[in-house]
């Protein structure tokens, strides 16, 4: 019997590079005849097209499935629907935009084949990437990998294969503050790295704005180390005592003639300084806080509107 290797693809508002993504997607299963391909569509709530072009494909294609959800929860629960209703007996991730060639899937399924069960992509390089996002990103990563308890691969995003075992494994991760590239690492497994070089995007217009992209690195940085914690109660530490040595030191200091002086200058500068880092300290612990408020709610992380099963020619 063979295999099945099912193609995971979130989309939102991809109208306009699904063609392409559908021509080079049936490439694949024609170029690979020893696999069964499961190309799974999970629509995060798109407002084009983007829908109704995965549905009439999927008439012509019954190698297409998909899951509708019934709004936008964002990429990282889009993906986890994924994980839940993959038929595969391993699962690609890829973007909708192929920005990740399709065409390195085979050389994944290789190592795959080897047994390796997390086969993923590294980026020698990002065209069409302004040197602001691939600046950021780089110090991004750099933070992370320093403050975090588990080693976080770099240049890396979610285009990858996973075996079945390194699925299920994710499936049991059902926080609500998701950083998923976080908990490839985390649940470990056999990993095999390859590097491509990144095509710029197909068609379209890229949905990760630096607001976005800010909100995700606080996701991946609270999600995976409470280091901002430790590092405001060492600040805190450390300003305490050198508060307590300049109040010994001014009043001390006139015992030896020295006058004190005004001070307004001073006064207001220790002022300001401490205030901002206990704003800044508050605010770190707010971040905590607010994800602990929302995973008690206990909601779950995505809701489906229409969904359509694979069926298996085995």
């Amino acid at each position: 019997m063979k295999k099945t290797i099912t193609i995971m693809v979130p989309a939102y508002n991809e109208s306009k590079v699904l063609p392409k993504l559908f021509k080079r997607l049936n490439t694949l299963s024609v170029n690979n005849p020893k696999y069964s391909f499961e190309f799974l569509f999970i629509n995060d709530g798109s407002k084009d097209n983007t829908m109704d072009l995965i549905v009439e494909e999927s008439k012509r294609n019954n190698q297409i499935s998909y899951v509708n959800l019934s709004r936008n929860f964002g990429k990282e629960n889009a993906m986890l629907a994924g994980f839940d209703y993959a038929a595969g007996d391993a699962l690609v991730i890829i973007d909708a935009d192929l920005q990740d060639p399709p065409e390195l899937i085979p050389q994944m399924i290789k190592y795959w084949e080897e047994g390796y069960d997390d086969v993923y992509a590294k980026r020698e390089s990002r065209d069409g990437e302004t040197w602001l996002k691939k600046s950021t990103s780089h110090w991004f990563y750099s933070i992370l990998d320093k403050i975090s308890n588990i080693e976080i691969q770099r240049d890396t995003g979610d285009f990858r294969l996973l075996d079945r075992k390194a699925i299920e494994a994710l499936k049991e991760l059902r926080e609500s503050n998701r950083y998923t590239k976080g908990m490839f690492s985390w649940v470990g497994f056999n990993k095999k790295e390859i590097t491509y070089k990144r095509d710029p995007r197909a068609a379209g217009e890229t949905k990760w704005n630096y607001r976005k992209l800010f909100n995700l690195a606080i996701e991946g940085i609270t999600s995976f180390t409470t280091a901002p914690l430790r590092i405001s109660t060492y600040l805190g530490f450390i300003i305490s005592t050198a508060s307590f040595v300049w109040i010994s030191y001014l009043l001390i200091r006139p015992l030896f003639g020295v006058p004190t002086g005004d001070g307004y200058t001073s006064i207001m500068a220790t002022i300001l300084f401490l205030g901002g880092v206990q704003l800044l300290s508050i605010g770190i612990i707010g971040e905590y806080i607010g994800r602990i408020f929302i995973e008690t709610k206990n909601r779950p992380t995505y809701l489906i509107q229409d969904y359509k099963k694979y069926k298996s020619k085995k």
